[in-house]
């Protein structure tokens, strides 16, 4: 009797055991990217920016094609809450498997895939990233892949250089030169007034000729600024670019400004050009238009630009990371940068069948669109946590605004921004 009790102990026992098991292979765990069959239906969220939801969705249409098993829900939300939605999502155990942007503004999550071995397994081509590569990487590994990227060039009203019969501006002018020549087109007052030159209220657009010679903005001595910052002052008192504090009193626009006609030349990115084409197509610009590569500082190479990454990162905790990565993989390659390339999109990854498909049959303007294809970039700002929040949107332009404002010199705003990364980021996010 006591044998038999023993029996049945055991056999319970061991079907007990084959149920765990059975049990722990339905259920998985996240992250562990169990093998699915080709029909095994498998559904994907994804959080894009509200602009590029129209062209993820066009590329989910060619992806299915050969995935039909992956569905892929795409959600958006207003710019200025972007980030804050995802970071509540993802920290709520239940948010986006795949998700675009900035990789500085989601680093510190501790949220992100690696893709190294994503990239290894599928044997995926990088070569087309070019040197642009090692920005999507945080401690040696790679973090992101960028769909598309910004880069600036200087867009001019050929029409004011024409009535003014000055020749048009050089594609290898030093900022002297820029200077310069804006002075030379700037005329007139009040509601006549031609300026010159446009720069935006952004840090970004005094401090990109620091940058274009190898500055960084974590640098621990910050005089390359200086004549960065000197030189939006001497526009200014050459009267050839609108103040920055009539710009933020005014809530003055580039798009806008530009539009208008009364301005000679416009230092903006890329996607000035999809506005300058829509204004076209409703009959609403009433100048011709060109671009020519920014001015660089002397001795700097022409057509030196500064460059922002949008991309797509991968959350660790996805339950079905092969798919994640196939889609992440498809927009980020060669595949998905043809059909954006050919939207108009300046794309992370280029080789010469993607810049066959932006640059399309030539008939669409600028003329001179190859340039954006031939710039030797830079990042606008290291992609580290809190260089942007802080460095970029709080130290680089508080410090400007009171040079401009005439409440600081140089010298001491420079200063101040030495002093004020070391204190407010080089201590929390330094090495």
């Amino acid at each position: 009797m006591q044998r038999i009790v023993s029996l049945v102990v055991t056999l319970f026992l061991c079907i007990g055991l084959i149920a765990g098991c059975a049990s722990s292979t339905e259920k998985g765990s996240a992250g562990t990217g169990k093998p699915k069959k080709s029909n095994e239906k498998v559904s994907l969220k994804m959080a894009v920016f509200p602009a590029d939801e129209g062209a993820f969705k066009r590329g989910y249409d060619n992806f299915k094609k050969d995935h039909p098993n992956v569905e892929i829900t795409f959600e958006t939300f207003p710019q200025q809450q972007y980030y804050e939605k995802i970071r509540m999502q993802l920290s709520g155990g239940d948010g986006y498997d795949l998700f675009t942007g900035q990789m500085d503004n989601m680093i510190d999550t501790g949220l992100l895939e690696p893709l190294d071995k994503h990239i290894k397994e599928s044997e995926m081509d990088v070569t087309g990233y070019g040197t642009m590569y090692d920005t999507y990487k945080y401690e040696g590994k790679v973090m992101s892949l960028p769909y598309r990227k910004s880069n600036w060039m200087l867009y001019y009203n050929k029409t004011l250089f024409d009535e003014k019969g000055v020749e048009y501006p050089s594609d290898d002018m030093t900022w002297d030169e820029f200077r310069e020549l804006a002075k030379k087109m700037t005329s007139g007052s009040g509601e006549n007034k031609i300026y010159g030159a446009y720069l935006q209220q952004w840090p970004q657009t005094w401090y990109m000729s620091a940058v274009q010679k190898g500055a960084s903005l974590i640098d621990k001595d910050h005089s390359a600024f200086k004549d960065a910052l000197k030189l939006r002052i001497d526009l200014e008192k050459d009267g050839s670019i609108m103040k920055w504090s009539e710009q933020v009193t005014t809530g003055a626009h580039y798009n806008a400004a530009f539009q208008k006609g009364n301005i000679a030349m416009n230092i903006i990115g890329d996607w000035h050009v999809a506005q300058l084409r829509q204004a076209e197509k409703e009959g609403t610009l009433k100048f011709d238009w060109d671009v020519v590569p920014i001015p660089h500082p002397e001795g700097v190479a022409k057509n030196t630009s500064l460059a922002l990454p949008v991309s797509i990162m991968m959350n660790k905790n996805t339950k079905y990371p092969k798919e994640a990565f196939e889609f992440l993989k498809y927009m980020t390659g060669k595949e998905g940068a043809e059909q954006l390339a050919s939207e108009g999109y300046l794309t992370g990854y280029m080789d010469k069948d993607v810049e066959k498909a932006y640059l399309g049959d030539g008939t669409q303007k600028p003329k001179n669109l190859h340039y954006f294809l031939e710039t030797k970039d830079y990042p606008e700002y290291p992609m580290l946590p809190g260089v942007n929040n802080i460095v970029v949107s709080q130290i680089f332009k508080q410090e400007g605004e009171l040079a401009f404002h005439g409440q600081k010199s140089v010298d001491d705003a420079i200063k101040e921004i030495t002093k004020r990364v070391k204190n407010e980021w080089a201590s929390k996010h330094g090495k």
